[in-house]
């Protein structure tokens, strides 16, 4: 059944109402006259007709003529003239935190030449075309970069391009690729994150400039500007463009570095290589090398001639060595020469060099020595650089490793050549002390000529070198020789140890009978104080018969001068009795008295004469013989012989009675008898 039949006029009414308003909505909707933008979106307007034509210059439509327009349209209901706009709907630009957006303007003034970047001095708000493109914005790409954030910008004349994606109204496919190509590029430079550099990596930024004016002639690093926080240029470490060009700054990589820190650079306007910082270890200083800086006078003085020296900051060597430490050094702005100043050692051998390499391409000496023969010779020099002299050092030589190769190299090896050719082999082993010693002392000034302290020089031992054999055979025979000299030595010293071992054995053999000796020796001390008082004795007795004798002899001399002049008075006085006697009766008496007396004379002499006197003085020479060779006065052997007392009782009873029977003898003696008196 029809059911339009049920329906009354009044709802036939109101459904032709219903789909007239449909009908009229989709009309306006289709024409353009109401549109409806969502809060997180915008609307981008391009006019399709005007009354005031088409847009003469430029690419946005300022007087409302046909065109891309200006202002954008924001979340709402809008309503518009039928058929005269086109939207174009996008999304808001949002920047994630802590990342960069980069900005391109369709349109605005041309940029100069010499221009890289458009400015942002005036037109810096991308948010009001009108104002941007009224302020003499720039078209192209914005030295201005956009932070977090979200932005209502007109894409249309502006393009925006984020690490996530390119904001833009799409004109073309080719525009397309072009700015998916830019967006590349700044991805490899890690352009949409910002700069961070951290203490501990230890690096710094080398900034690189591509826009501004260029480097004066002869200038290859751009010179630190408006680096002061009160300079009303200071552009904050290159993060406001801006200001770094209103502060005269040049395009080219900086003398200024970054340090530690985050830095929200346009990777389009500069970019940052990360090196490392120049550390200076303890025990070596920097010599810097500036490739830029001021002019400045030389501070080296008159007696130094291999080259300049000038102040720090200044270009050329610096006269003031780094110390060790950390520096962010632009090492495109100079070149730090590390120069040790702790004692480092030089070794001339192919098999070793030293932990700073200055010396890897060094190798043994060969020498010639006076006997023709060619070794070769390893040593080791050991060397001091003053930190002070370090830069004279670098400035002549240019750095320690050409100074060890080209300089102390040929010179050590000729003076270790010349000292081979005065040198037989064996003396040029046998004398490696004094040769050290010598070498250390005249090379000490030759060093310091350089502006070098010779420490120590060290030899090692010659050796032989390659393909020869001849050294070995004289080190064979040189040791055979010394085996033999040490065979020598030792059969020496065995004999002195056999000599030593008899020498002890007499030593325990004469402690064993030390007993015996003690013994034997008491009683010799003994007999020689028997001796010594028989001998005393014996000396009083002959001097007591000495005296005895003498008494005696001036007694019988006395009494034989008293009878002779007893027996002359008694003449004298019968003289004149007897005359008649006569002169031979007086001879006679005057010649026995004369007789008497003569007799009298050889008593004396008997008992105290010239052989008496012998005899007692060989006596007590015998005597004075026996008390100093310290002999026994009995002897410890004796002879027997018969009689009737068993023999001598000794050697002074022997001669006492010599003594004895010799006057005894001479008593005795016819001849000893005075002769008669011839009776005339």
């Amino acid at each position: 059944m029809d059911t339009a039949q049920y329906l009354s006029p009044m709802e036939w009414l109101a459904i032709e109402i219903v789909a007239l308003i449909i009908v009229l909505a989709i009309l306006f909707w289709w024409s353009g006259v109401i549109r409806y933008i969502p809060n997180d979106r915008l609307g981008i307007l391009e006019k399709l007709w005007s009354f005031r034509g088409s847009v003469n210059n430029g690419f946005i439509a300022l007087g409302g003529e046909a065109g891309f327009q200006p202002d954008v349209v924001r979340g709402g209901l809008h309503f518009f003239m039928p058929f005269q706009y086109s939207m174009h709907r996008a999304n808001l630009v949002t920047i994630p935190q802590g990342q960069i957006g980069y900005v391109f303007a369709r349109d605005g003034m041309s940029l100069p030449p010499t221009q890289t970047l458009a400015s942002n001095t005036e037109a810096d708000d991308f948010q009001d075309v009108r104002a941007f493109l009224e302020k003499g914005g720039q078209k192209g790409p914005q030295r201005k970069i956009l932070r977090e954030g979200t932005y209502a910008i007109n894409l249309a004349q502006f393009i925006v391009l984020t690490a996530q994606s390119n904001y833009a109204v799409n004109l073309n496919a080719s525009e397309q690729k072009l700015f998916s190509e830019m967006s590349e590029m700044i991805a490899e430079r890690d352009g949409f994150e910002p700069v961070v550099i951290r203490d501990a990596d230890d690096m710094i930024g080398i900034v690189t400039i591509h826009d501004g004016p260029a480097l004066p002639d002869g200038e290859i690093i751009a010179p630190t500007v408006a680096n002061d926080p009160k300079d009303p240029n200071f552009h904050n470490n290159f993060q406001d463009p801006e200001k770094f060009l209103n502060g005269g700054g040049y395009r080219g990589r900086q003398l200024q570095v970054l340090a530690d820190g985050s830095y929200f650079l346009n990777r389009i306007f500069a970019t940052v290589e990360l090196v490392e910082k120049t550390i200076i270890g303890v025990g070596t200083v920097g010599v810097v090398v500036s490739y830029t800086g001021r002019r400045s006078a030389d501070v080296s003085g008159q007696s130094y001639r291999h080259g300049e020296l000038v102040e720090q900051g200044s270009r050329g060597v610096w006269s003031t060595p780094l110390l060790p430490g950390k520096y962010a050094f632009n090492t495109y702005a100079g070149n730090i020469v590390i120069v040790p100043t702790t004692n480092f050692v030089l070794k001339w051998t192919k098999e070793q060099f030293g932990e700073h390499r200055l010396d890897e391409n060094l190798s043994e000496v060969s020498l010639i020595t006076r006997d023709a023969f060619e070794p070769v010779l390893p040593l080791s020099v050991v060397v001091h650089i003053d930190y002070m002299k370090a830069p004279l050092v670098v400035q002549r030589f240019g750095d320690i490793k050409r100074l060890v190769e080209q300089t102390l190299d040929p010179m050590v090896s000729a003076y270790f050549k010349n000292i081979a050719q005065t040198k037989t082999l064996i003396e040029l082993l046998q004398e490696r002390s004094e040769i050290q010693r010598k070498s250390g002392d005249e090379m000490r000034a030759k060093f310091a000529s350089y502006s070098l302290e010779l420490q120590e020089v060290l030899i090692g031992t010659p050796r032989a070198g390659n393909g020869q054999n001849s050294i070995e055979q004289i080190l064979i025979q040189l040791r055979e020789r010394q085996i033999a000299v040490e065979k020598v030595e030792t059969y020496r010293l065995q004999e002195a140890a056999a000599i030593q071992e008899r020498t002890l054995r007499e030593k325990e053999a004469l402690a064993e009978q030390q007993a015996k000796i003690t013994t034997s020796a008491l009683a010799i001390e003994i007999s020689e104080n028997e001796g010594k008082a028989q001998l005393a004795r014996t000396r009083q007795q002959a001097e007591t018969i000495q005296v005895t004798a003498k008494a005696e002899a001036e007694k019988v001399r006395l009494a034989g001068l008293g009878e002779a002049d007893r027996i002359k008075a008694i003449a004298l006085a019968d003289a004149e009795r007897i005359k008649a006697t006569g002169f031979a009766d007086a001879q006679k008496v005057r010649a026995v008295g004369l007789a008497e007396a003569e007799a009298t004379e050889k008593k004396v002499a008997a008992f105290g004469g010239p052989d008496y006197q012998l005899n007692s003085q060989v006596l007590m020479r015998f005597a004075e013989a026996i008390e100093n060779g310290r002999l026994p006065l009995v002897p410890q052997m004796q002879v027997g012989g018969g009689g009737e007392k068993g023999g001598a009782n000794g050697l002074v009873e022997m001669m006492l009675s010599m003594l004895v029977a010799d006057r005894l003898g001479r008593q005795s003696s016819p001849a000893a008898l005075p002769a008669p008196v011839e009776q005339h």
